[in-house]
């Protein structure tokens, strides 16, 4: 991690007072905007939100957005994790981090055909079936999970060598 970090690359986004601050900021505007959008589109399913609009409706309209904050969060957060990695691999929220973002993508590709392609039909019936309410519920945990990992990474302290 320490070669990775020592790139040229790494090494002026890192050290510049300007350059890292902008990438963090635009990191956690990605992860509003995608979070935010995600949130509302299963808070929508599980009928707290939006509930005189259809389930494939919100899905649908709020997509190009969740495209657009999943870009900023992914280019930012590999820019970011690249110019400290050497502090980043060791700090376990860092990892627990990832391991969400990784539950994340688990969870898309599993209920992506059985809920989300599907929202117009349970649109038709009259509400989420059980499997899209708890596609949502975990959704929502696995959103706050990830933020909150993330905001405990600038927290967690390298113990001091022996």
């Amino acid at each position: 991690m320490q070669s990775v970090q020592k790139s040229d690359f790494a090494t002026m986004v890192r050290e510049s007072s300007l350059i890292y601050p902008i990438i963090l900021s635009t990191h956690l505007a990605g992860m509003g905007l995608f979070g935010g959008m995600i949130a509302m589109t299963d808070l929508r399913i599980l009928g707290v939100a939006m509930t005189s609009r259809p389930m494939a409706d919100v899905h649908n309209q709020l997509r190009p957005y969740k495209h657009l904050g999943l870009t900023l969060v992914v280019l930012c957060g590999l820019i970011l994790a690249w110019s400290k990695a050497a502090i980043y691999w060791p700090n376990p929220f860092f990892k627990m981090k990832l391991s969400l973002l990784a539950l994340v993508a688990v969870h898309a590709l599993v209920f992506r055909g059985p809920v989300y392609k599907k929202l117009s039909e349970m649109d038709k019936l009259g509400g989420a079936s059980g499997a899209a309410k708890l596609a949502a519920v975990l959704s929502l945990l696995l959103w706050i999970g990830l933020v909150t990992a993330g905001r405990w990474i600038g927290y967690w302290e390298a113990p001091e060598p022996a």
